[in-house]
């Protein structure tokens, strides 16, 4: 089941909301890719949820592009932030990027009014297959909040 971010947010507003909130504190956040061995990459990058999609930018042949291209798969982990405050939780998006071809000219060309990224780039759309919140409630519970398409969230809740 393909699912973008505005699936995901017709399905999960409340989540949706809190999750994008979590993200825009922050410019900079963690993405996690494959190398050609299999082994994990993780890198800095910025996102943005624009046009009910959550767009992945990049530099043009950087590594964390080649491997999207070559196996698209990643988790993407918002910046917690100095110190213990994590307003919001912590917030993680897995999923599978789909680079927007040149015939995707009318994505590209939205997304490079909103945001003016450097030309060339390489620029990713996400399909995603887990969103996941973690935070700590009155102190006492540590809470888990799992979504996957076609499920609602499941909460867990920790002593």
């Amino acid at each position: 089941m393909n699912t973008n971010w505005g699936a995901f947010t017709t399905a999960e507003p409340e989540l949706a909301k809190t999750v994008e909130e979590r993200f825009a504190t922050y410019t900079h956040h963690v993405l996690a890719t494959l190398r050609k061995d299999g082994a994990p990459r993780t890198t800095g990058l910025e996102v943005r949820f624009l046009n009910g999609e959550l767009w992945l930018g990049m530099m043009p042949d950087s590594l964390k592009a080649l491997d999207l291209r070559r196996d698209p798969r990643f988790a993407l982990q918002a910046n917690p932030g100095s110190g213990t405050d994590m307003g919001g939780g912590d917030v993680r998006i897995s999923g599978r990027a789909i680079e927007a071809e040149d015939e995707d000219e009318e994505a590209r060309r939205r997304y490079t009014e909103e945001v003016e990224p450097p030309e060339p780039f390489h620029l990713f759309r996400t399909e995603l297959t887990e969103v996941v919140r973690t935070y700590v409630e009155d102190e006492t519970y540590l809470v888990l909040q799992v979504w996957k398409p076609g499920e609602p969230v499941r909460t867990l809740r920790r002593a």
